[in-house]
C-alpha cells in the first residue's frame, strides 16, 4: 500500500484525536512515515514494516499525546527514528522539539529527516542521555517506550528545568510501581490515550520536578 493511500485514514484518526492539523502539516507527516518506511529497509529503524501498522502504531500513536502538551521546549529522549519528536515538532511549529539519541544510524536518519521536512524548530543530538548537558534546561522531557520510570527520571533530571515536567508514554501492560520514585517527583496525571485504530491500552503519565 502507497502512504499517500493512507491520507484519509489520518484525516479521520485527527478527527478522532480533536487535532486540526493544516494540509500542509498533514502532507509532512505522511512525507515522514514515508521517509521512516524508505530508510528502515537500510537502517532497520523500526520492526514495523506494514505502512498502515506504521501509521496506527507510531503516527498515531505518537500525536494522541498533542492535546496534552502544554510546555514550549521538549526533548525527546531515546527518540530512535523521531518518535514522538518529529509528530510533535510538526504539530508544534512554534515549540522547540529537540531529538536525541545515542544510535549513530538513527540520528543520521533524523538529520536527513530534518532537512527533508523543512523542520526549523528542531535540532538533532548524537549522544547519551546522561551524557548531554544542554545550555539551557527543557521545560519538558518525553519519552516514547524508552525505560523504566524510574530510570528515565534518574537519567534525565539533569535536563529539566525547575518545574519542569516529565512526560511518559507507556502501554498499560507496563504499569509499573511508582510509589518508590524520588522524593522531588509528584506524579500529577495518568491519562488514558485512545489511539484511533489500536486495540490496546496506553496511557501517558505526567510527573512533576519540584523546585528546590
Amino acid at each position: 500500500m502507497a502512504l499517500k493511500a493512507l491520507k484519509p485514514q489520518l484525516k479521520a484518526g485527527l478527527t478522532e484525536l480533536d487535532l486540526s492539523l493544516t494540509d500542509a502539516q498533514v502532507d509532512r507527516l505522511i512525507q515522514y512515515l514515508t521517509l521512516l518506511q524508505k530508510w528502515n529497509k537500510v537502517y532497520n529503524l523500526t520492526a514495523i514494516r506494514d505502512p498502515e501498522e506504521m501509521l496506527i502504531k507510531h503516527l498515531l500513536d505518537s500525536l494522541a499525546v498533542v492535546p496534552f502538551i502544554v510546555s514550549e521546549r521538549i526533548i525527546d529522549v531515546g527518540t530512535g527514528g523521531g518518535l514522538p519528536g518529529i509528530p510533535l515538532a510538526i504539530c508544534f511549529p512554534d515549540k522547540t522539539v529537540d531529538l536525541l539519541d545515542s544510535n549513530s544510524k538513527k540520528t543520521r536518519f533524523l538529520i536527513q529527516a530534518k532537512a527533508e521536512l523543512g523542520l526549523v524548530n528542531t535540532q538533532v543530538i548524537h549522544d547519551r542521555v546522561e551524557n548531554y548537558r544542554p545550555i539551557s534546561r527543557y521545560d519538558a522531557v518525553i519519552s516514547r517506550a524508552f525505560a523504566s520510570m524510574q530510570d528515565m527520571l534518574h537519567w534525565t533530571d539533569h535536563l529539566l528545568s525547575d518545574n519542569g515536567i516529565w512526560w511518559a508514554m507507556k502501554g498499560q501492560q507496563e504499569f509499573e510501581d511508582l510509589t518508590s520514585l524520588p522524593g522531588l517527583v509528584v506524579i500529577e496525571e495518568t491519562i488514558p490515550l485512545k489511539v484511533p485504530g489500536l486495540d490496546a491500552e496506553r496511557m501517558l503519565i505526567k510527573a512533576l520536578k519540584q523546585k528546590q
